[in-house]
């Protein structure tokens, strides 16, 4: 009789461990994050910094929670193609610029303004443009041409001492938005305290650059509380570039509140020490008084203080559409 065989077993099959889905909240790769994750998180980081959007607001504006975000710009989230695409388009950004450290004034016009769609003559003019310029003038188009802001945009106008900042910068807390002061803003693009600017530059240099920096603002942020220079409304496309992206409120003050707010603040700009500089005060405000009552809002903080100014303001805020 035949011996029986014994029938052969079949090892078990190593577990081959299921691929981790992209977009995980800690994909990391061996040795902990990867130079490209890390320097992706940076990037994303400081274009957040830079437009004033806290994480939490990031995370309602892309949809990505909180948590992910956080591992993103650890270089610890493994973002997903579809996600980095809308993680840009909320910080008002392009893929590309988050992924590479190329500027944005060095990438082609055809990527910035895409010139083979405009008329011939428009786009050699913007190819003929010089880097900062050509960047300037895709800042003003976006500006110009951005949908509607999704949450409150609010722009104070008004002379010195009229309370922007201090009003301004409540009313953000309140509404939860970014506080920006337009003439700190213009420092840090000039490298300079607004003294030394207006004593090296000039005040046709400051009220340039107040320009390019509100034009770069208005192209990157959706919500925020913008207080801007005395002298914004008297540059005509500046002014109503604001008005079309932004709820404009004049915060009016008597010339006497005006001046004794000033000497408070310890102004050092021209016409703050001059003999005759409650005078020209005076007039300044008499002859800008018709442009900025071309504001949506009209609050008068000497009538109401500068707490019941707040307070009307917020109110006029939610309520507007």
């Amino acid at each position: 009789m035949a011996a029986r065989r014994k029938p052969q077993r079949t090892p078990p099959r190593a577990k081959t461990p299921a691929p981790r889905r992209e977009g995980s909240p800690r994909a990391k790769t061996e040795g902990g994050p990867s130079a490209h994750l890390r320097a992706l998180g940076a990037r994303v980081r400081a274009q957040r910094e830079r437009i004033g959007l806290s994480r939490r607001e990031l995370a309602h504006t892309s949809g990505l929670s909180e948590r992910f975000l956080a591992d993103v710009e650890l270089g610890t989230g493994n973002i997903s193609v579809e996600r980095l695409f809308a993680l840009a388009r909320a910080l008002r950004t392009h893929v590309t610029a988050l992924l590479h450290d190329e500027p944005a004034h060095d990438r082609p016009a055809r990527q910035q303004a895409a010139p083979d769609l405009l008329p011939f003559g428009l786009a050699e003019r913007l190819r003929k443009l010089g880097p900062l310029e050509r960047q300037e003038a895709v800042s003003w188009l976006e500006a110009r041409f951005a949908p509607k802001p999704r949450g409150p945009l609010i722009a104070l106008l008004g002379l010195r001492g009229a309370g922007k900042s201090t009003i301004g910068r409540k009313l953000a807390e309140r509404l939860g938005v970014p506080f920006l002061e337009l003439d700190e803003e213009v420092e840090r693009a000039a490298g300079l305290s607004l003294a030394g600017l207006f004593s090296i530059h000039g005040e046709a240099y400051y009220r340039r650059l107040a320009r390019e920096t509100l034009t770069r603002l208005l192209g990157e942020i959706d919500a925020g509380v913008i207080a801007t220079g005395g002298g914004l409304v008297t540059d005509r496309e500046a002014f109503r570039l604001l008005q079309r992206r932004a709820l404009t409120v004049w915060l009016q003050a008597t010339p006497e509140d005006h001046w004794q707010r000033v000497l408070a603040q310890g102004d050092e700009r021209p016409g703050a020490a001059s003999e005759n500089a409650q005078a020209e005060l005076r007039a300044l405000l008499k002859s800008r008084e018709p442009l900025y009552a071309q504001a949506r809002l009209k609050i008068d903080t000497s009538r109401l203080g500068l707490e019941g100014a707040l307070e009307l303001l917020e109110r006029s805020v939610r309520a507007a559409p």
